[in-house]
């Protein structure tokens, strides 16, 4: 454990304003001048463990509506949701720049030419303002192929692959009805070493049956695989329309306050390697889906909690991180 004096001066030292690794000052730095967001593309694609190739019902805490825009739901086309959402950033966040994020199910869950077509079409607005393209999936839906046509992206865009890692636990997976075990996520980045795709892999903390050193491991797990550029954190958070809201409304069970989340990340941050970027430290529903745990806070509200915890405990992303 660092002396008081030394992470001090690791505060003092830190490259980041926020005591870690943040997404908005990493983009900044990338496209100076520019304001970049990304644009929310739903490709009408399904999962594996909701059509019947490896289950029914999807994983147990998902319900796809509570993280897709209601404005990207009512436009089915992928020309109008780009125009709306490209438009959309512009007038309300100033945007300048944009990364086409095919975020809803399984993004890579089809036919290599079906996925072309797709990709294509959506990169083809805006053109001179699109400056990347980022790919949501899962694991056990990645194949050289595939790697290969999104790498074929790579000369005109910046391109990142976002595959959920959720829990390194296999009976977690299992309980979740995740489809797919911590194995498949290790063959994908396998697959993924010497890559021109940035991988981004996605947690969530919080699953009832874990223990605070359970989840700490996630940062080790993380660690040990260069590959891994960009990372997104999250907490459990139950929705309507998921087996888990079912389960949690017939005998509530424990989740995350604000403060012991904030705390819980002030323990992680520091195990984790220094070099990722971080491009969440939570995540929200829509609030007519949340069930539980409602902070009663705003997305804004919620990230400065999180920051003045992180300033206040005074810390370090990859203060306690040790190379292998």
């Amino acid at each position: 454990m660092q002396s008081t004096e030394s992470i001090t001066q690791a505060v003092q030292t830190s490259p980041w304003e926020k005591g870690y690794n943040n997404y908005g000052p990493y983009l900044k730095q990338k496209y100076p001048g520019q304001r970049v967001f990304k644009v929310i593309v739903d490709g009408g694609f399904t999962c594996p463990n909701r059509d019947g190739s490896k289950g029914y019902g999807g994983c147990t805490y998902c319900n796809v509506d509570s993280f897709t825009p209601s404005p990207t739901r009512d436009n089915p086309g992928i020309k109008e949701q780009v125009i709306a959402g490209v438009e959309r950033a512009r007038k309300g966040n100033k945007a300048d720049k944009f990364i086409i994020y095919f975020q809803p199910n399984t993004n890579t869950y089809a036919p290599t030419h079906y996925l072309k077509a797709m990709y294509d079409e959506a990169l083809s607005y805006y053109t001179e303002d699109i400056v990347g393209l980022s790919v949501g999936t899962r694991p056990d839906c990645i194949d050289p192929e595939k790697i290969a046509l999104l790498e074929s992206y790579t000369d005109r865009f910046d391109v990142d692959i976002e595959m959920g890692m959720e829990s390194i636990y296999n009976d977690t997976l299992a309980q979740i009805n995740r489809g797919c075990n911590h194995d498949d996520l290790i063959s994908a980045l396998k697959m993924l070493e010497n890559s021109k795709l940035d991988v981004c892999v996605h947690t969530i903390f919080g699953f009832p049956w874990e223990t605070h050193d359970q989840m700490l491991a996630y940062a080790h797990e993380i660690n040990r695989h260069p590959q891994i550029k960009f990372t997104k954190l999250h907490h459990l958070h139950i929705v309507e329309g998921s087996v888990m809201g079912v389960k949690y409304k017939r005998e509530p069970f424990k989740l995350f306050t604000l403060d012991e989340y904030a705390n819980f990340l002030c323990d992680f941050l520091p195990l984790l390697r220094p070099d990722v970027i971080i491009q969440r430290l939570f995540g929200l529903s829509d609030l007519d889906l949340l069930i539980a745990p409602n902070w009663q806070l705003k997305k804004s509200e919620i990230q400065y909690y999180i920051d003045q915890k992180i300033l206040e405990r005074g810390v370090i992303q990859g203060s306690q991180y040790k190379s292998l």
